[in-house]
C-alpha cells in the first residue's frame, strides 16, 4: 500500500485528533479577537496550503463577514511594499511551517501593525514560533509528498476559526466531519473500479463553485501531481466565459456539486456537458437529481452544504491515488517534487 494511501485512510481520526486538541483554543481565540476587532483577514500560502487558504477565504467571508484576501507574497518579499495591516488577522499556512515566503509575509505584516497566526502540522517549526499564535493539525508526520490529511487538516481548523470569529458555523457540526470523512472512505472499493475507465486520461477540467472551489484547486493539483494529469480547474460561472469551447466528445470533466446554493448552476452545467458528449464525472449525494449523461459517485450522509469540502475531497484524493496506480505510477514518488519547497 502507497503511504498516499495510508495517510487518506488516517483522516477520520487525525481529524478527531485536531478537533479535540483545538476546540478549547479557538474558544480562547474568540475572546482575544473580540476585543481585537479584526476589519480584515489576509490569508498566505503556497501549494496545497493555499488551496485550504482558498476555501478560508470563502468559509471566513460567509460566516463572519470580514473581508478576507489571498496574499502575494512577492509584494513582501521582493517588492517590499509598506501596507497598513492595523486591526488585521494575517494568518500563515503550511504543512511544515518552513516555507521561506510565507515566513517573511508574516514577519512583515508583524512588523506593520497585524496580529499574525500560524496554521501548521509541526510544533517546533518557524512559522510556529513567529507567529503571535499557532493552531496546529495533529495529522502525525507526513510521509507522502502529496499532503491529504495535512490538507484536511488545515480546513478542520478554519472550521474552528470560523467558528470563534462568527456565528454561522458551531462546534456542534464541526464534530460531525470526522464520521462525515469515515462514511466518505466507503467509496474505496467503487472508485477502484471506475479509475480503470481513466488509466489513459491525459487532460482534464475539474469544476465547482462556492464553498467547494477551493477542492477544485486540491483536486487538480493532486491528478497532476500524482497522475500527471492535466488538469485545469474552474468556477462554473467561469467555465462558461470561454473554457467551455475545449470541451468536445469524451472529454473528462469533473464536478464537485454538493446540494447547496452553488447545486443548481452546477446542475445546468451537467446538463451542457451532456449534450457536448462530455464525458462528465459528478461527485454529489445520494438524493441529488442529475442528468442522465453524467456518471455519478455518490457521497455518503446528509451533509449540509458548509460542511462538505472534507467530506468530498476525499473521494476526489481516493480517485487520485488509485488512478496513479492503474497508470503504473508511484504516487509516493512524484517527479522533481519534495514535502518542503523554499521559494522567496
Amino acid at each position: 500500500m502507497s503511504l498516499m494511501m495510508e495517510e487518506i485512510r488516517e483522516q477520520p481520526e487525525a481529524l478527531e485528533r485536531t478537533f479535540k486538541a483545538e476546540r478549547e483554543h479557538a474558544k480562547e481565540f474568540s475572546r482575544f479577537a473580540r476585543r481585537q476587532g479584526f476589519r480584515l483577514i489576509v490569508l498566505v500560502a503556497r501549494g496545497t496550503s493555499d488551496n485550504a487558504a482558498t476555501f478560508g477565504r470563502y468559509l471566513l467571508e460567509i460566516t463572519t463577514g470580514i473581508p478576507v484576501s489571498l496574499a502575494a507574497p512577492s509584494v513582501h518579499t521582493l517588492y517590499h511594499a509598506p501596507l497598513d495591516f492595523h486591526r488585521a488577522l494575517v494568518i500563515g499556512i503550511s504543512q511544515s511551517g518552513e516555507g521561506t515566503d510565507i515566513n517573511r509575509v508574516l514577519g512583515s505584516a508583524r512588523r506593520q501593525g497585524a496580529t499574525t497566526l500560524a496554521i501548521t502540522n509541526e510544533r517546533s517549526s518557524t512559522m510556529a514560533r513567529l507567529a503571535d499564535d499557532a493552531f496546529l493539525v495533529r495529522a502525525g508526520r507526513q510521509r507522502s509528498v502529496a499532503a491529504t490529511k495535512t490538507y484536511t487538516g488545515q480546513l478542520m481548523l478554519l472550521y474552528l476559526l470560523a467558528a470563534a470569529l462568527g456565528s454561522h458555523v458551531t462546534s456542534a457540526s464541526i464534530s460531525e466531519i470526522p464520521g462525515w470523512a469515515k462514511q466518505a472512505l466507503a467509496l474505496e472499493t467503487e472508485l477502484r473500479e471506475l479509475v480503470e475507465r481513466y488509466r489513459y486520461m491525459r487532460v482534464c477540467a475539474v469544476v465547482a463553485r462556492g464553498i467547494n472551489y477551493a477542492n477544485a484547486f486540491e483536486l487538480a493539483l493532486k491528478l497532476m501531481e500524482t497522475c500527471y494529469v492535466v488538469a485545469e480547474r474552474f468556477s462554473s460561472a467561469d467555465f462558461r466565459h470561454g473554457p467551455i469551447a475545449l470541451v468536445e466528445r469524451d472529454f473528462p470533466v469533473i464536478l464537485l456539486m454538493p446540494p447547496g446554493k452553488a447545486f443548481r448552476d452546477l446542475k445546468r452545467l451537467a446538463g451542457r456537458l451532456g449534450k457536448l458528449r462530455a464525458e462528465t464525472i459528478a461527485f454529489s449525494s445520494h438524493g441529488a437529481r442529475l442528468p442522465p449523461t453524467t456518471r455519478a459517485v455518490r457521497i455518503p450522509g446528509e451533509i449540509p452544504e458548509i460542511y462538505s469540502p472534507i467530506p468530498y475531497i476525499i473521494p476526489g484524493q481516493l480517485f487520485t491515488c488509485l488512478l496513479a496506480g492503474v497508470k503504473g505510477l508511484d504516487p509516493d514518488n512524484p517527479r522533481s517534487l519534495q514535502i518542503v519547497t523554499r521559494t522567496v
